[in-house]
């Protein structure tokens, strides 16, 4: 059974002190794929965490995933990360709550 969103912001905040997490499912998006066939669950993650200072994209990226290593790949088959520090989430203003960005609407 796939973790829900709550779950997995939990999870990240609990492995990463400090971390502020919003996750999002977009499972539904991929309905027919192979992946979710299987169960496990699509979702994007943005990650807010001191512990991102001075790190690339993918060691910031390897500590989302490692956080959350043992439900992959089975409940969480795939996982889009945006990793960013406070003082770069403040210059970037808060995230689009529609999984296609800002103006994708009609």
């Amino acid at each position: 059974m796939k973790p829900g969103p709550d779950a997995i912001a939990r999870r990240i905040a609990e492995r990463l002190a400090g971390a502020q997490a919003t996750v999002v499912d977009d499972s539904h998006l991929h309905a027919g794929h192979t992946g979710a066939a299987g169960g496990g669950g699509h979702y994007t993650a943005t990650v807010v965490s001191e512990a991102f200072a001075g790190l690339s994209r993918i060691a910031r990226h390897r500590l989302v995933y490692d956080a959350l290593a043992d439900w992959m790949p089975r409940q969480i088959h795939a996982l889009a990360v945006r990793a960013m520090t406070p003082a770069e989430a403040h210059r970037s203003g808060p995230p689009a709550t529609d999984p296609q960005g800002p103006g994708s609407g009609p």
